[in-house]
């Protein structure tokens, strides 16, 4: 699969999630086996004003390339700027445009999925954008405000004309959130409208689901957000039930050293206190259907330091 003049070796997309997707976790997911790794939503405006926590966000390693950076915004030339400086300052290999997050306060500012309902404001957006870099363009969208996918191909259709290379639909309305079922005839339809790689997104929650979605709509690649937070190993397991038709599951040892690896990504990132507090809920993720997994996370709780989370991990290890 190619996004411009870029190779993808392999059809897994990690989905951009907000608070979820950081450096380290990108890193843990990419060390796992995924070809392509995106990051949190970066604000145009953040950049524009010089935030030092939206800035942050850009953050990368070498060993997570290749990069899909996402950013958000309204303002066509607020959002070539950003666009401009992701190319300059950053290791992304793809720049992605968010045109499907349904929160409340991104919506509001006219970004995000608000964008479906202006056709002039994103062939504006996206015309200068692609004006202001030569990284692969794509953008993530959803259904739209109805059910009908109207809205869908028509945004595809003017991101094909402006010059974006690739696009990834969550088959889902804009007030659906992540309820109900994504529509996936939607992005069978989006497949057979553009010419550009077409990513489907929505309910893959197994190596199964992946294959299920590519036989039914055809799409070039397939993305995970969800799913990939208790399993990382999941896009590795797609990817190899897509070329074998067969798929190896992580044993207790290798989720348990996956969780001690995303335990020491965080603290040297984040900082001990910092990263504690985000590991109790992170850890949990692990163990969902583990014997045990009750007490865990009850025990997670409490870990206050690198040494107690680690240890923490040890003794459930050491109790199966």
């Amino acid at each position: 699969m190619k996004i411009k003049e870029l190779t993808i070796t392999g059809k897994t997309f990690l989905a951009p999630l907000a608070g979820i997707t950081n450096l380290p976790f990108r890193r843990l997911v990419k060390e796992c086996g995924c070809a392509v790794v995106c990051s949190e939503m970066v604000s145009a405006k953040g950049l524009f004003y010089a935030a030092k926590k939206t800035r942050a966000l850009m953050q990368s390693m070498d060993e997570e390339a290749p990069l899909s950076l996402q950013i958000f915004g309204a303002d066509p030339k607020s959002m070539a700027l950003a666009a401009k400086e992701v190319e300059l300052t950053s290791k992304a290999a793809i720049l992605d445009i968010n045109f499907g997050c349904s929160v409340k306060k991104v919506v509001k500012q006219g970004a995000g999925v608000a964008l479906m309902k202006d056709p002039l404001l994103t062939e504006n957006l996206l015309s200068a954008v692609r004006r202001a870099t030569t990284l692969p363009l794509t953008i993530k969208i959803r259904t739209g405000w109805d059910s009908s996918g109207g809205q869908a191909m028509e945004t595809a259709r003017i991101a094909e004309a402006c010059g974006v290379n690739a696009i990834a639909l969550h088959p889902r309305t804009a007030t659906q959130g992540f309820r109900g079922h994504a529509d996936w005839q939607m992005i069978e339809k989006l497949k057979n409208l553009v010419k550009i790689p077409v990513i489907g997104n929505g309910d893959i929650t197994c190596a199964e689901d992946a294959k299920k979605m590519v036989d039914e709509t055809g799409c070039d690649a397939v993305m995970v957000g969800r799913a990939a937070l208790s399993n990382p190993f999941l896009l590795a397991q797609i990817d190899q039930f897509l070329t074998a038709g067969r798929y190896d599951s992580p044993g207790q040892e290798e989720i348990f050293n996956a969780m001690e690896r995303l335990t020491r990504l965080y603290v040297a990132y984040f900082g001990e206190a910092a990263a504690c507090k985000m590991l109790r809920g992170r850890l949990a993720w692990f163990v969902k259907g583990i014997h045990g997994a009750s007490a865990f996370r009850r025990a997670l709780a409490g870990i206050r330091t690198e040494k107690e989370a680690l240890e923490l991990i040890l003794a459930f290890r050491s109790g199966l």
